[in-house]
């Protein structure tokens, strides 16, 4: 007991000064800078605001065209006429000029329900956007989530080590003691220190998974610097017990993000097969303008020629025969309905088969936790029997090693366990579009 509290007094001490200069981050924390400046999601959002941009009824053909066009151009002229009578009239630098200004507007008063459809459709991709946009929030969230308990989880294999180290140590200046007072051997003292070696060797490497843990974390919140040092808020990795798959199923497919978009293209897939159908229909246009000319003559009775005026048209029309193109894309746009039914019946099944196979890992996790805590007070009770023994000399330095050992493992075995469960969950969570609940 003394050298457990004595561990625990090292590790308390190790964070405090690690903690110092350092930023500290919860959860939150690191969800909001990574919401506010993570790239790819950043990249998701500016694609939303394009489909939405595109949602007008401008783009969907609902307001007519207005052009403005105007030209001038001017001739110069030189004449040469042969008469009957053998004579010639000549006229030279005959210059004549044309200017002329105009206003048109044309408006598709119907074409078989086009304009309708493609406003239909072009709402249905804006919502493709957004739900886009909401899928790379899921995925960034699971991430960072992920990412953060995995931070915990190496501090925790740290901690286990350190304590490790510890246990080493403390048995090595046992052996050395023994050593001094002509009780122990040579051969002991050195297995010792082969043990504590090898533990400070494991605890040095465990730094380095630990820079790894933070530097990928910085990543995933796209910090400026890569480098930054924080430590978390938490320091235990708690697990929802309360998820029902009934409640998650329900949830699921109702709001996953997948399915939803599924759902989209296909409704987007009906609305291309519309547009199609719609040439078979007549089509009829309205155009109308207004034309301002100037002409000026060097050689005529005409000095000049003012003309304006308005034009109006309708046009009626319909197309009987285009090689069968209009016949080819109707079938093939019938096929990609029946793709994008069957797409979203695939991505379905693949979805229920998800939410079953990480509930029951879930559950299973949840149900090894329970035993690894068991598991965990009684290897810890047997250390410090061993310990005492050990001091007494009544147990092997090989036999101390196995039970340190079973302590250890048991430690890093029920952080690892804790760890895979919250991933679990945190699948379960994004599966059901329940992911925001950790913000």
């Amino acid at each position: 007991m003394k050298i457990r509290l004595l561990s625990l007094s090292l590790l308390t001490v190790t964070t405090i000064l690690s903690v110092q200069g350092q930023v500290i981050y919860g959860l939150k924390e690191c969800i909001t800078t990574g919401l506010e400046k993570n790239f790819s999601l950043r990249i998701a959002k500016n694609n939303e605001v394009i489909a939405r941009n595109n949602f007008t009824i401008g783009n969907a053909g609902y307001l007519p065209s207005l052009d403005l066009n105007s030209r001038y151009s001017g001739t110069l002229n030189y004449t040469t006429q042969n008469l009957a009578d053998g004579t010639q009239n000549l006229s030279s630098g005959v210059y004549n000029t044309t200017g002329n200004a105009g206003l048109t507007i044309g408006l598709t008063i119907f074409n078989g329900f086009n304009v309708q459809t493609t406003y239909k459709k072009l709402n249905e991709l804006k919502e493709v956007g957004e739900l886009n946009t909401q899928m790379a929030i899921e995925n960034l969230l699971s991430g960072i989530i992920a990412g953060y308990y995995n931070y915990i989880l190496q501090i925790q294999l740290l901690n286990n080590l350190q304590y490790a180290v510890v246990l080493s140590k403390e048995r090595l200046r046992i052996d050395e003691d023994r050593y001094l007072l002509g009780s122990g051997s040579k051969l002991q003292v050195l297995q010792s220190r082969v043990y504590f070696n090898a533990d400070s060797s494991r605890l040095s490497r465990q730094y380095e998974v630990v820079r790894a843990a933070q530097i990928n974390l910085n990543e995933l919140m796209a910090l400026d610097d890569l480098a930054t040092q924080f430590v978390s808020k938490d320091s235990l990795i708690d697990v929802n017990p309360g998820l029902m798959y009934e409640k998650l199923l329900e949830e699921t497919l109702l709001r996953n993000t997948s399915l939803n978009i599924a759902s989209k293209n296909k409704t987007i897939s009906e609305y291309d097969y519309k547009i199609i159908t719609s040439r078979s229909y007549p089509y009829l246009n309205l155009t109308s303008g207004y034309n301002y000319s100037l002409n000026t003559f060097s050689s005529s009775s005409v000095k000049n020629q003012f003309t304006n005026g308005l034009n109006y048209g309708l046009s009626l029309g319909m197309n009987l025969f285009d090689g069968y193109n209009q016949r080819r894309s109707i079938t093939n746009s019938s096929i990609e309905i029946r793709n994008r039914e069957l797409r979203y019946k695939e991505i379905e099944q693949g979805i229920r088969a998800d939410l079953l196979t990480f509930y029951n890992a879930y559950r299973n996790y949840l149900r090894l936790i329970t035993l690894q805590e068991e598991n965990l007070q009684t290897a810890t009770e047997n250390l410090e029997i061993a310990l005492e023994r050990y001091r007494l000399g009544s147990l092997s330095g090989i036999e101390l090693r196995e039970v340190q050992k079973s302590l250890l493992d048991a430690n890093e075995s029920l952080s690892s366990i804790h760890y895979q469960a919250k991933v679990a969950e945190i699948s379960l969570m994004q599966i059901s579009g329940r992911i925001m609940d950790y913000y």
